[in-house]
């Protein structure tokens, strides 16, 4: 079953591809500890992957304690509700490669370094990360449940892929312009980000769950799910191949506005998931931006959402190893 707000996008994915229409869903605050436990008691879940989160750097600029409260406390709500309900065997968080602290030495970040965050964003999912690691050593340890339940957390790169909406993200931001006719401001076009396609990152999340299912006290840690260092490219390189790809006189201009800082580069290290999860990103960063690209262009062709999202889902299938 799904639980989150009631979609703020427009379009919105959720509703363009009628998923609440053939499964199961709550519309819920993760921060309303009742509701959260209501629908665990509903529903007895086996496997929680919890990404419901305030997403945005610029949002949580504008809205830091909204930002804390929903990352941080929605955390330890989703949690508390799950090690409670007895049917949950396995629960994976999300958090994000921007938990960690950037300072210092330019180099891919590994699960062992330290956490941070110099913006309000980063510090939110650091402060997820830290809530997830102290229950997990006490209130989920073996000796307090009488149930096995694995903990883990998640950490991804930059995905890219078709139904993203929201704003100040690159990919949405670059379709929009591109579909009105102008050229799309982009915003630091130097920043290097680790770029992969969501569904190889939603990949490692099931194969994590499904190790956590099995072997809880082996996999019960950080894990991180980042492509290889030739997907580390500036988002002058991506917002380059997404307007050969579009056509249709797509071009994008650098936005000279004064934002937020952000990191100038963000690099992850991903060889443990690769060694004792055997997980790697399956497409390439060309291929990731050509089914982004074309996601979008089908869609607004008038091609049904849900049926782009089963074709790739079909495809992406076909090149992952049974």
């Amino acid at each position: 079953f799904g639980y989150a707000l009631t979609p703020d996008t427009e379009p919105a994915l959720f509703l363009a591809a009628r998923v609440g229409t053939v499964e199961r869903n709550t519309v819920g605050d993760v921060r309303d500890a009742a509701a959260v436990d209501a629908a665990f008691a509903l529903h007895s879940p086996q496997i929680v992957i919890h990404m419901a989160a305030q997403p945005l750097v610029r949002v949580a600029y504008e809205q830091p304690r909204e930002t804390y409260s929903t990352n941080v406390a929605g955390t330890a709500v989703v949690l508390d509700a799950a090690r409670r309900c007895d049917s949950v065997r396995a629960v994976v968080v999300v958090t994000s490669d921007k938990c960690y602290d950037l300072r210092g030495v330019d180099r891919a970040r590994a699960e062992d370094d330290a956490l941070g965050g110099a913006e309000p964003y980063a510090a939110s999912k650091a402060g997820a990360e830290l809530v997830t690691a102290a229950l997990r050593s006490s209130l989920f340890a073996a000796q307090t449940l009488i149930r096995p339940c694995g903990l883990a957390t998640a950490r991804a790169g930059n995905t890219l892929g078709g139904g993203d909406w929201a704003r100040d993200r690159l990919m949405p931001d670059l379709i929009a312009s591109f579909i009105e006719g102008v050229a799309a401001p982009v915003r630091n076009p130097g920043a290097v980000r680790p770029w992969q396609h969501i569904l190889d990152a939603l990949r490692g999340y099931f194969v994590l769950a499904q190790r956590l299912w099995h072997e809880p006290a082996a996999f019960s840690e950080a894990w991180n799910f980042g492509p290889p260092a030739s997907h580390e490219r500036p988002v002058r390189w991506v917002a380059d191949e997404a307007s050969r790809l579009f056509e249709r006189g797509a071009r994008w201009r650098t936005d000279e506005t004064r934002h937020p800082a952000e990191a100038s580069a963000l690099r992850l290290d991903s060889s443990k998931a690769l060694r004792r999860l055997e997980w790697t990103a399956h497409l390439d960063l060309t291929q990731a931006i050509e089914w982004t690209v074309g996601w979008y262009r089908a869609y607004y062709d008038g091609a049904s959402a849900r049926a782009l999202v089963e074709a790739d889902l079909e495809r992406y299938g076909a090149l992952v190893p049974a």
